[in-house]
Parts: structure tokens; C-alpha cells; sequence
């Protein structure tokens, strides 16, 4: 199966709009939202287009597609309003035959990795930076920010498309992959 991952919309309406409409085209079965999605928080400039409500439709809109976390950013405000779940901090999910521990970053990160076995992958947003690397016999991912990247990287989301996992640009380009297959587990 292929699945889509993205972080730190931050309200944008503008970054949300194009995420959508790439999860569209890419033929994912799954969103995973890794936090972050409504408010732009005290530390960031307003992102591009700026509306929180429009965020909100248009995610509702996709509610069956969207698995979430909790972001830093999220209150419990933002779940009233989105109808899907988002206040969990952590997912631990089976995609492709490979562990996932599914965090937004703030809690569990490369200085605080939650329980993890070899093979084992982190994912998380959080740092608006993105990576795709081994940690010793583990995998740290981050599909970097749709709205507020940093350090001169582009708005960028990652595909995982059975073990190989691409961060892409929002024109499409490649910018950092990784094969996971080392980390499947063999019945």
C-alpha cells in the first residue's frame, strides 16, 4: 500500500489545498497528519493564505482518508472542530510489514526515541526539517513542513510506497529517499 505523510500545515489554507490535491494524484490509500494542522503558534510568521477555518473543511473533507497526531500546536479546541482524531501523541502503526512509531517530534525525537527495536522506524514532523536516515540499527524520518519549511528547504511531504520512502517537493521532484527494507520483518 502507499501512504502519504505531512506536517506542520499550520492554517494555511494555500499548502493544505496543494497537499490535498496531491494525495489525490498520488494514488495513496491513507493521509498521516503528524500535527500541527490549524494554528501557525507564537514562534512562526503567518503562513501563506492563513485560515484555520478553511483548513478545518477542507481536512473534514477528507476525514475518512486522514490518520493524526498531536502536534504541539493542537488544543482541544482543534478537535472540536475536526472530525477526526488528533489528540493522540503517539501512533504506533503496521505499514507494509514495517513498524512506525507516528509522533508530531516534540515528545519523541533522535534525543528521545520512545521504545524501539532494529528495524524500528520514528517519524515525526515538528523541526520543519526534513530527513530520512538510519540512527544506529533504527530509521528517523521526517517528511519535513507543507507551509513553514527551514533552513532553505522547500514545502515538502513524504510517500511511502511499499519500503521506500521519498520526501517530495510540491512540484513533484525527489529531494531525499530512503529504502526501508532493511527493517522488514520476516514472518
Amino acid at each position: 500500500m502507499k501512504y502519504m505523510f505531512a506536517s506542520d500545515i499550520h492554517g494555511s489554507a494555500y499548502y493544505c489545498r496543494k497537499l490535498l490535491e496531491l494525495y489525490k494524484e498520488s494514488g495513496a490509500d491513507r493521509l498521516i497528519l503528524l500535527g500541527d494542522l490549524l494554528y501557525h503558534g507564537p514562534r512562526n510568521d503567518l503562513p501563506r493564505e492563513y485560515d484555520p477555518k478553511a483548513v478545518t473543511a477542507m481536512l473534514n473533507g477528507q476525514k475518512q482518508e486522514i490518520y493524526g497526531v498531536r502536534g504541539n500546536c493542537e488544543a482541544e479546541v482543534d478537535q472540536m472542530v475536526l472530525e477526526f482524531p488528533v489528540m493522540a501523541d503517539y501512533a504506533v502503526m503496521v505499514l507494509n510489514g514495517l513498524n512506525f512509531f507516528v509522533t508530531h517530534g516534540h515528545l519523541f525525537h533522535q534525543d528521545q526515541l520512545p521504545p524501539m527495536k532494529a528495524g524500528d522506524i520514528l517519524i515525526h514532523g515538528h523541526t520543519h526539517l526534513l530527513r530520512a536516515d538510519a540512527l544506529g540499527d533504527c530509521y528517523i524520518l521526517n517528511p519535513g513542513s507543507t507551509s513553514l519549511p527551514k533552513d532553505g528547504n522547500p514545502s515538502t511531504y513524504g510517500v511511502l510506497d511499499g519500503s521506500l520512502f521519498r520526501i517530495l517537493d510540491f512540484e513533484g521532484t525527489v529531494v531525499k529517499e530512503l529504502d526501508l527494507s532493511a527493517g522488514r520483518k520476516e514472518a
